[in-house]
């Protein structure tokens, strides 16, 4: 498995896979690139295997120290293998050596998968509020 990093929109390539494993999980991958654009620092940690995006992770700056951890995911079939918990480790990695002191998330109750991987990687839970779609989100913070 290799792992490689994006400060920019990532290559056609590497977008169509993480545009397919977006799509897979949250049912909508249209606007995903608009939104990426518009993130201040954008980076995007990426799994793969066989020249294959089999899981990524993004995130933004919300301040000189404090990174917001946004999207990811792992394709259905390489699930389970710890890859998840790999880019995370490889996404706090790199926030440490570049000034970040605050990593934040956010989740909801129905992604329990995500949010047991938060707890068990050190985020302490913040907050709680309800969407604009009535679901409650858990907001989540881990020192680095």
């Amino acid at each position: 498995m290799n792992f490689s990093f994006y400060k920019q929109i990532p290559e056609k390539e590497v977008m169509v896979g993480i545009l397919q494993i977006h799509e897979d999980i949250f049912h909508d991958s249209s606007a995903l690139i608009r939104k990426m654009v518009n993130k201040s620092k954008i980076l995007i940690v990426v799994a793969i295997k066989d020249s294959r995006v089999v899981a990524y992770k993004m995130g933004y700056e919300l301040s000189n120290e404090k990174f917001y951890s946004w999207l990811g995911g792992v394709d259905q079939n390489y699930r389970n293998l710890g890859i998840a918990t790999k880019l995370m480790e490889k996404q706090h990695e790199y926030l440490r050596k570049h000034g970040y002191k605050i990593v934040q998330t956010k989740t909801k109750n129905r992604w329990r998968q995500m949010l047991i991987l938060n707890l068990k990687n050190g985020f302490n839970i913040m907050d709680t509020y309800t969407d604009k779609n009535g679901e409650i989100k858990i907001i989540l913070e881990k020192n680095l």
